[in-house]
């Protein structure tokens, strides 16, 4: 046949798109040109490609070879062509039976014919459920996040011969199966507990509302205070992922390379925690082509900034948006891409540089000065968007020296599931799933006060001078602490702990 088509995938975002890979081969002398906005990687498919068949036992065409890849106003980017050029030449070569059911093609070839893995596989076959694509071949070490999807069936392959036997029918292989009910069920948080946080029972009691209604929360303490232990077992409270969260959180990591072989889904919430040298483009994501950065890998999970202010102040600005909108849209001049980025911030800071001004057994060595321009390093708006702010002092002597470090992660869970339950049956219909995600409108809903628990916050706003952000935010702290409570209705304590979970506010006066 002159043309030869297969149908590919292209990743742009998290998301993919329909390619059409058409090969068009002719007599003449040899040349291999590609067309339709391909990238380097792309353009050297042509060596990976031409290798594989010779290595593989085919004969490569020495003839004019044009690849097209059709739609060509977008642009190709990755590896993931490679497979779907090699079947359609050998499909212009009639080498390949072209009686085959709608199928989608991806995968990477080595020089000897192997199938190596590709980014974005889950995007694949979620776009050939969406396209009415019965089928998609993809690398066997894909194959499991791929099949995921249960309406596609999905052929995992080790190498080129293997599926040209199988396209043309000699040899059988057995589509990829995955039980969704399995593969949720992981072990536990590799032992961490919150039973083995001695002492701090006021900072676990923020964070269990933290946990309770996804609020935003920074805690400051001094060195050794248990910030960072706390922290990093804020997942082993939070509640389990749903099948949605998963599939939306495998496909951040599957396009950004970050899913293990063979792996079908990211079951466990994320807990990322990237050092304060980062860049901006490593915490929000950028690039050339853009990729998603530690905001979107934390995705309905946990990121964990310790030293607060020691980030990039342009880093930490950055991470406004996608702290109020859910998403961090990233613009290039021939792009705009979206990802999501609906995670719990959780950080930590000292209280000054030196990290001993709040300690009654140590000096602080700082001036009054040096610590109002440490702090100032977090600016307010930025501030207004984190819930919570507790402090965490120094554990005494004989909280350390104690049996019992509290209730185990399991335990605070049990509330916290409870509390989930009522704000999911609460917003039942809208695309919220917790209180932190509340819009004004929700919020004048489901926050009546009484009269006084309006007092109370009107007092805390007129003395602590809290921004109209900052004031909803109290409103959706006391809403998830009357959940914990099993009420209704607001009360006066439930506000009044509510504002005591503003203590950067109350020190800026």
């Amino acid at each position: 046949m002159p043309v030869a088509k297969t149908l590919s995938a292209a990743i742009n975002g998290i998301h993919a798109f329909k390619v059409e890979v058409e090969v068009n081969i002719s007599p003449g002398l040899f040349n291999y040109s590609t067309v339709g906005l391909p990238d380097a990687a792309v353009r050297e498919s042509q060596e990976r490609v031409l290798a594989a068949l010779q290595n593989s036992g085919f004969e490569a065409p020495v003839k004019r070879i044009t690849v097209n890849l059709a739609p060509a106003d977008l642009r190709k980017e990755g590896s993931t062509f490679d497979l779907p050029i090699a079947v359609a030449m050998l499909l212009a070569e009639n080498l390949v039976s072209a009686e085959t059911p709608p199928t989608m093609i991806i995968g990477e070839l080595a020089l000897d014919g192997r199938i190596r893995p590709i980014k974005g596989a889950l995007s694949a076959s979620m776009l050939a459920r969406d396209q009415g694509v019965a089928r998609l071949i993809a690398p066997k070490e894909n194959a499991r996040e791929a099949a995921v999807i249960a309406e596609v069936e999905v052929i995992g392959v080790e190498s080129l011969p293997q599926l040209i036997q199988f396209l043309n029918g000699y040899e059988q292989i057995e589509p990829t199966k995955v039980s969704v009910d399995e593969v949720f069920q992981q072990p536990d948080w590799d032992g961490l507990d919150f039973s083995e946080v001695k002492g701090q029972a006021h900072v676990k009691r923020a964070l269990e509302v933290a946990a309770a209604g996804g609020h935003n929360t920074l805690m400051i303490g001094p060195p050794g205070s248990g910030k960072s232990m706390m922290a990093k077992r804020i997942p082993t409270i939070l509640p389990e992922m749903t099948i949605d969260e998963a599939i939306e959180t495998t496909r951040i990591h599957s396009v950004s390379g970050k899913l293990g072989a063979n792996m079908a889904l990211v079951t466990r919430r994320p807990f990322r925690s990237p050092h304060h040298t980062i860049s901006d483009a490593g915490l929000i994501g950028g690039g050339t082509s853009p990729t998603p950065g530690e905001v979107s890998l934390s995705h309905n999970g946990v990121l964990f900034l310790d030293e607060f202010p020691e980030f990039k102040r342009s880093a930490l600005e950055a991470m406004r948006q996608p702290l109020e909108d859910g998403n961090v849209t990233i613009a290039r001049s021939s792009m705009s891409v979206t990802f999501p980025s609906r995670f719990m911030l959780a950080a930590a800071m000292n209280p000054c540089p030196c990290g001993y001004y709040t300690d009654p057994s140590k000096e602080c060595l700082c001036g009054e000065h040096v610590i109002r321009k440490y702090r100032s390093k977090i600016s307010g708006p930025l501030l207004d968007r984190i819930d919570i702010h507790i402090e965490a002092p120094a554990v005494k002597w004989r909280e350390m020296m104690g049996a019992d470090g509290g209730e185990p992660s399991s335990a605070i869970r049990e509330r916290i599931n409870t509390a989930r339950k009522t704000q999911l049956a609460r917003f039942t219909g809208t695309s919220v799933y917790c209180n932190a995600q509340m819009n004004s409108r929700q919020i004048k809903k489901h926050c009546e006060l009484d009269e006084a628990s309006r007092s109370i916050l009107k007092t805390a706003v007129e003395k602590l001078g809290l921004s109209a952000r900052a004031h909803e935010k109290a409103l959706k702290v006391a809403r998830t602490i009357a959940d914990l409570a099993g009420v209704e209705r607001i009360r006066p304590e439930h506000i009044g702990e509510a504002v005591q979970y503003r203590s950067l506010d109350r020190d800026r006066l």
